[in-house]
């Protein structure tokens, strides 16, 4: 229940957001299930217990990356301002700092957004009505610390059971359309076909294939229209205590929404209210055969955010291990 004084955005004052919007919210909200002082949101709910069973998931020591590469043609054709793909640069070629003849070093920087290619969202990346999770005012996110409260360098690790629900393969379908909306029987048809119960603490994938027009070299068609997470998936992740939720698209939810003029909506029920992070841009390609391949939709899944300090985002560079 929503602590008395840290009401959810609904009884704010002002709500220019959609009815339909705010009875979700009230029903998802998680503000004080963890107490007043919680940054981590639904990654309290990957126990030490759940984590020794996801270990024991480990059979064969399979791993397959689910990264794209950071790198000047990423997914970021400047659609989002500010969200640059990786620039590197090198600082130092063979540089003998230590006198000529002696070791030689190169070095390198690089300038991005932390947003720009297979990344996890921190809990203060969206905000609505002034608010972040557990009640706190979107006011904590500023110019010079960035995110006070839940920043991604908040998160000390991620590893629990990853599930891949595989809704594109569950249709026999490479792909979904652009218009399409995973729904919450869409997610119960995909759990059904990959023969799997999602379960507290789970890390849940979503495919929709969508990420397979990036690969195959149409970076525009990837992003706008895309489909997504329906506006009525949020309950049905929090029922079921999934720690966190990652799919293969730019902007997770469906683009353009289903609700005329409300955007994001999916960001601000998992961010804001359930306190629950979520990815985009991983490839989940490869995942999908060797998941066919081995007749099993479940692994120990290793997700570790880059700790920096007051990001509300992070690069990442996932590992589904079987």
């Amino acid at each position: 229940m929503p602590l008395p004084q840290q009401q959810t955005g609904q009884q704010t004052g002002q709500h220019p957001l959609h009815p339909e919007f705010h009875a979700i919210a009230e029903r998802v909200n998680n503000w004080g299930r963890w107490g007043e002082a919680d940054e981590l949101g639904t990654l309290n709910l990957i126990t030490d217990e759940v984590v020794r069973a996801a270990a024991a998931t480990v059979a064969t020591g399979r791993r397959v990356p689910l990264a794209l590469p950071l790198q000047q043609d990423g997914v970021q054709t400047g659609m989002i301002p500010g969200r640059v793909n990786p620039l590197h640069t090198m600082t130092q070629i063979n540089d003998e700092v230590f006198g000529p003849g002696a070791l030689a070093v190169s070095d390198d920087v690089v300038t991005m957004g932390l947003q720009a290619a297979t990344h996890w969202d921190a809990l203060p990346h969206v905000s609505h009505s002034g608010r972040i999770y557990n009640g706190r005012s979107a006011d904590t996110v500023t110019a010079r610390a960035g995110a006070r409260f839940s920043g991604i360098g908040t998160i000390p690790y991620l590893v629990s059971r990853g599930v891949l629900l595989d809704v594109a393969r569950a249709k026999g379908l490479d792909r979904l359309a652009p218009d399409d909306a995973v729904t919450p029987e869409d997610l119960d048809e995909a759990a059904e076909f990959g023969r799997v119960a999602v379960a507290p603490g789970d890390v849940v994938l979503v495919r929709t294939g969508q990420i397979g027009r990036y690969l195959g070299g149409d970076r525009h068609g990837y992003g706008f229209p895309s489909p997504g997470l329906s506006v009525r998936t949020p309950e049905w992740f929090h029922a079921r205590d999934v720690a966190a939720v990652a799919n293969d698209t730019l902007t997770f939810e469906i683009i353009p929404p289903e609700i005329d003029g409300l955007w994001l909506p999916v960001h601000a029920l998992h961010l804001v209210e359930m306190g629950m992070i979520q990815g985009q841009n991983w490839n989940l390609e490869t995942l999908s055969a060797v998941c066919a391949q081995e007749e099993r939709y479940s692994f120990l899944l290793c997700a570790m955010p880059e700790p920096f300090t007051g990001g509300t985002g992070t690069p990442v560079a996932p590992v589904a291990v079987f």
